[in-house]
Order: C-alpha cells, then sequence, then structure tokens
C-alpha cells in the first residue's frame, strides 16, 4: 500500500474566490475522484481549524493506492489533470511524501 499526502497552502484570494472557498472547492473536486479513478483506494481532503496557527498549511491531501503503479496512474488520470489545473491558480506551496504502510 502507498500512501500519498500532499499539503498545501493557498493564496488568500484566487480565481474569484477566498481561500477558505477555494480549499472547499479543491475538497469537493478532489474527493469526487473516487467515482472516475477506480485505483483510489481511499482519498479525503482535511481543511486546517480557522483557529490553527496561521503558519500551517491550509489543506491536506490524505490518499491510498495499492502501489505506486496506481498512484502514477491517478496522477496522470485526465480528471485528476483537471483538479491540479485548478489547485495551480489557487496555490502558493505545495509539499507532498509517498510512502509504504
Amino acid at each position: 500500500m502507498i500512501k500519498h499526502l500532499v499539503l498545501f497552502k493557498l493564496a488568500d484570494q484566487a480565481e474569484g474566490n477566498t481561500k477558505e472557498r477555494n480549499a472547499l472547492i479543491i475538497k469537493e473536486r478532489i474527493e469526487a475522484l473516487t467515482s472516475v479513478i477506480p485505483v483510489i483506494r481511499d482519498i479525503h481532503v482535511w481543511l486546517n481549524h480557522p483557529d490553527a496557527p496561521a503558519g500551517n498549511y491550509d489543506l491536506v491531501l490524505d490518499a491510498l493506492f495499492d502501489s505506486l503503479d496506481d498512484l502514477h496512474t491517478y496522477a496522470v488520470h485526465p480528471e485528476h489533470l483537471k483538479v491540479v489545473a485548478f489547485i495551480g491558480k489557487v496555490k502558493t506551496e505545495r509539499v507532498a511524501i509517498d510512502y509504504e504502510r
């Protein structure tokens, strides 16, 4: 099993939305991918608590795949790439880690 964790910091305003609205859009779009990308075992997006320190990242994507090949299939899937394009317009930072469980 491969765990895929990605953290994002978002711009205060982007694409006509607040940071909070863009975080919700990302959450909705990523979690919807489970219905179109069968290699996803589990995927969730968690939003930083509004009262948490300002230096925290704004959201984390937490995904599980059977293999690195499945993670790659997800990464290049056209529906995932649509979400990636949106995130690219609203993020200011990204960090990620993939590890075997």
